[in-house]
């Protein structure tokens, strides 16, 4: 009966998206709209119409609901990236799949010579935070399963959308030059793009464009968010009866704990810029017997330049705790590390016209009444969605630390810069149920639409004014002389593509009865 519902609901919605194609294009009188803006030529006019075509927006924005309905996380996005490889092979594109020896992902590829531009996709989900669509209040589709909190659905979906109308626009208007679409698994995980980089990937991409899901329409330049290094450390010790003969035995959980505790004396000690978290991923069976076997799960982050040093003061915690606990430190398994972000002003400058060319899209009240009553409900300003959008971010004049993200270890080796586009409600928390409920629907439509024109439109400044991308190149060139590109990843590191495969096991096959589809 739930899942009878729910695909009522879901019904309600599409059937309603069909009467109302301007508030799904989100822009109305788009070539009026577009004419007499400075950065408008014939190229980008064609461009722009195709992409606020109501049927493309509407392709695509069933697209983005199938992928946050299936909810993949990293590493196990099956239905998520090979929805994609099917949308951009129709279109004509070459994919290569299983790239740097990830499963899920993929390059696609149309046209030749140069230049070569590259635009960034990602399409996974994040564990324990399923929730129905459009609900302003917590409701989990099915409690402890994953969901989209990041807007990863509308991402990938957007820089597909917007590669799909660069090379029409590029057939139409004989421009020269190559296209590629990378899709990257388990940013989450910040697993991909080392690996992908390490596997030389972009070696040869003049520049990038990267998107992100937000609650505003921006692109910023300048050094961001924090270097990070994904390591699992497990201890191995002795079973024996907890009760019967305790002192037979050597407690690998010991291990952990003592690990935790000598970590959480270390903040006292670390500089500002740094964080550190962990889970316990395995710690015993059953509190009679002595566990033989535990492991902990750290994401240690700080800046590029204090980040090994950070490491080496945590693992020493490590081997103190065994030493302590009488346990062995059996094995250092690096999953992964990345680099801050590291973005280029020149390119964000060019960005930064394309945002303002497009425009934030037209908000209904539909749009504007559930977004004020999920504000409501998290206790946030009651003002809807943006209204108009911001002006080029500068970056922070001090580093404090924060999130992180691999897309940091492309922009050291190709230049690089993010358009952040307005895909979900102001005020609702990342990595949060609110999250997911926002991230689908008509807005979110609208907002992945924008993005995608931006990201085109960037894109193809990119191919067809040779003056933006020498400044964009020169300035990177400069940069890497001070900022050289160095791997954090140890030798012999592989990617985990096993990592969630047990969560999604879990759930996967009560989730499939609640897919939307993506037609």
């Amino acid at each position: 009966m739930k899942s009878l519902l729910f695909f009522r609901y879901l019904s309600v919605i599409l059937i309603l998206s069909l009467f109302i194609p301007e508030s799904v294009s989100g822009q109305k009188n788009k070539e009026e709209e577009y004419l007499g803006k400075a950065e408008l030529y014939k190229s980008k006019k064609y461009l722009l119409e195709y992409l606020s075509d109501t049927g493309v927006v509407r392709k695509y924005g069933l697209i983005s609901d199938a992928i946050w309905s299936y909810a993949e996380l990293g590493m196990q996005e099956f239905k998520s990236s090979a929805l994609l490889i099917k949308t951009l092979e129709e279109e004509g594109f070459s994919v290569e799949r299983n790239v740097a020896g990830m499963p899920t992902c993929f390059v696609a590829t149309w046209g030749s010579g140069k230049p070569v531009i590259g635009l960034l996709g990602e399409f996974d989900a994040l564990p324990m935070i399923s929730q129905k669509p459009l609900s302003p209040v917590q409701d989990p589709l099915v409690e402890g399963a994953p969901g989209h909190g990041c807007g990863h659905n509308m991402m990938g979906t957007a820089g597909v959308a917007a590669i799909v109308a660069l090379k029409k626009t590029m057939e139409k208007e004989n421009i020269q030059g190559t296209i590629k679409f990378f899709g990257s698994p388990a940013e989450e995980t910040l697993i991909s793009r080392p690996y992908m980089v390490r596997a030389g990937v972009f070696k040869d991409v003049d520049a990038v464009i990267d998107n992100h899901a937000s609650s505003e329409f921006a692109t910023s330049y300048g050094i961001n968010g924090t270097a990070v290094m994904s390591v699992i450390f497990s201890f191995k010790g002795k079973t024996a009866h907890a009760a019967g003969a305790p002192w037979s035995g050597k407690s690998a959980l010991d291990g952990v704990e003592l690990m935790n505790i000598a970590s959480n004396y270390l903040r006292e000690h670390l500089f500002y810029t740094h964080r550190l978290h962990y889970v316990v991923t395995e710690g015993g069976e059953a509190p009679n017997v002595v566990p033989d076997r535990a492991s902990v799960w750290y994401y240690i982050r700080n800046t590029d330049e204090r980040l090994e040093a950070m490491y080496a003061r945590v693992l020493d915690c490590a081997k103190g705790a065994a030493l302590a606990s009488g346990t062995i430190l059996d094995t250092v398994t690096v999953l992964t590390a990345t680099h801050q972000r590291h973005s280029n002003k020149a390119l964000a400058e060019a960005i930064q016209k394309n945002i303002e060319l497009v425009g934030i899209p037209e908000w209904t009240d539909t749009d504007n009444s559930f977004a004020k009553a999920l504000q409501k409900e998290l206790g946030e300003k009651e003002n809807g969605y943006p209204l108009k959008v911001k002006g080029l971010l500068k970056p922070a004049e001090v580093q404090t630390g924060g999130g992180s993200s691999d897309v940091g270890e492309v922009t050291l080796v190709a230049p690089t810069a993010t358009i952040n586009f307005p895909g979900s409600v102001p005020g609702a928390i990342g990595h949060h149920w609110s999250s997911v409920a926002s991230n689908y629907g008509n807005a979110a439509w609208k907002g992945l639409n924008a993005g995608a024109k931006a990201i085109a439109a960037s894109a193809l400044d990119l191919l067809t004014k040779p003056k933006i991308l020498e400044e964009v190149k020169k300035e990177f060139a400069e940069y890497s002389k001070e900022h050289p590109y160095k791997s954090f990843l140890p030798e012999g590191a592989q990617p985990p593509v096993d990592l969630n495969k047990n969560l999604m096991d879990k759930y996967r096959d009560a989730m499939m009865k609640l897919e939307t589809g993506d037609k």
